[in-house]
């Protein structure tokens, strides 16, 4: 949920208007806007690079996922981990766009971390592979870009800690 449905529904609960903090809260993210929705299409148009880029480096760090009887030694799991690797991008960026880390977790990781677990996949793996993803991602943005998309793949990373 955004800041401005968060703002507007605990005034609502409250029956007041919106405080000051909370106006100044919604204009500081109005003013974001435009830096977020850049990332946002930078991340989008270069997922096939950032997923190309990050699969490369995960599997340089661990080799042992693409041997035999790794979780993506075989061309399926392979595949799966590449697709992966794009829905953790897409979950990135939706927290990019609305400023919020909550679209993160209920769209994608409720749940996420018992499915690896039942699958048999290694959390740490997925750990180190949210790391590569945005790694290559913010290789492709300014640093103040960079600034503002980091936490929500650190925030990732965490959940799946």
């Amino acid at each position: 949920m955004s800041i401005v449905s968060q703002v507007i529904l605990k005034a609502d609960d409250e029956l007041r208007y919106p405080s000051s903090g909370e106006l100044q809260g919604i204009k500081s993210f109005l003013d974001s806007g435009l830096q977020r929705l850049k990332i946002v299409e930078t991340l989008t148009e270069n997922e096939k690079k950032i997923v190309e880029k990050a699969s490369r480096e995960l599997f340089r760090k661990r080799p042992d996922f693409r041997a035999s009887g790794g979780n993506a030694s075989g061309q399926k799991q392979y595949n799966q981990c590449l697709r992966d690797f794009g829905w953790y991008l897409r979950l990135a960026t939706y927290g990019i766009l609305s400023g919020d880390k909550e679209p993160i977790e209920s769209i994608g990781l409720i749940g996420a971390k018992e499915m690896y677990n039942s699958l048999g996949v290694p959390l740490d793996g997925m750990v180190e592979s949210i790391r590569c993803l945005k790694e290559a991602s913010l290789g492709l943005l300014s640093k103040e870009e960079a600034e503002e998309a980091a936490p929500y793949f650190d925030y990732m990373a965490q959940f799946m800690s």
